[in-house]
């Protein structure tokens, strides 16, 4: 399910809200075609050249013609965007592959920093198909999570963990989610988050022979596969993450130490 197009009449329906340290949420009114949990849209921040680049955004919630985003406030651009005022928004989506959906399953979902964003949908998705849903968030501090409980809510079993403790229990979301699986089984993984979180999920894959799907976070320059900016490795050579992912089996990947 890709799109290319512009979608029209897409607007920013309020104003950008701070949900978290550095981080807002963007509420867009576009009468999108259906997406799946996982994929993302590319929006033009302004309408002159500089930022030249689209950013890409997963989608954190989709319900009819409305769209959530979780901007992460890291340079120009996404500062620009969430300090946007209401109106109209040049947005092309939904891009990208999203994750598979179990039905009556249990699973497990692991999120690391901005990467809990597309679990959100996800966590909401499985939870209508009735799927026993464990939901470990990672953050680096208590100020870095955001909408806690629109999570919890999703979740039979919500856990968070951060860098520091300043949150739940301290350390790392892939740590909790190995010490999970020594004593219980899951039918699947699903994860988000940095490449050191995506590779010990995958590691854990491999050993546990639980099947885990892995939502990559690689810079998409262009979000439809023109520049390959967002080359992963696999063993039947690169893929690009925004057309064949940005959502992969983890034992599809070559992921660097």
């Amino acid at each position: 399910m890709k799109r290319s197009a512009s979608i029209k009449g897409a607007a920013l329906a309020s104003p950008p809200h701070i949900i978290a340290a550095g981080h807002c949420l963007l509420t867009i009114s576009a009468s999108t075609p259906p997406s799946q949990p996982g994929q993302f849209i590319g929006i033009r921040i302004s309408s002159f050249a500089d930022p030249l680049l689209r950013r890409p955004f997963s989608i954190f919630d989709h319900s009819d013609d409305t769209l959530r985003i979780v901007v992460k406030i890291v340079g120009r651009g996404t500062a620009m965007l969430a300090q946007r005022s209401p109106g109209p928004l040049d947005i092309i989506g939904p891009l990208g592959n999203g994750f598979t959906i179990l039905r009556g399953s249990r699973v497990m979902l692991v999120g690391g920093g901005v990467g809990n964003a597309p679990l959100h949908y996800l966590a909401g998705v499985l939870s209508a198909a009735r799927c026993d849903v464990t939901y470990i968030y990672g953050a680096r501090s208590a100020e870095a999570i955001f909408c806690p409980e629109s999570f919890e809510a999703r979740a039979n079993r919500f856990i968070t963990v951060t860098d520091d403790g300043s949150r739940g229990r301290k350390g790392l979301a892939a740590d909790a989610a190995s010490d999970l699986i020594q004593s219980e089984t899951f039918d699947m993984i699903y994860a988000c988050g940095p490449q050191p979180m995506l590779k010990t999920v995958a590691d854990l894959s491999r050993r546990s022979g639980i099947p885990a799907e892995v939502s990559i976070e690689n810079y998409f320059g262009c979000g439809i596969g023109v520049c390959s900016a967002c080359t992963v490795h696999t063993p039947k050579g690169p893929r690009r993450a925004c057309v064949e992912g940005p959502v992969f089996d983890a034992a599809s990947l070559v992921m660097d130490p």
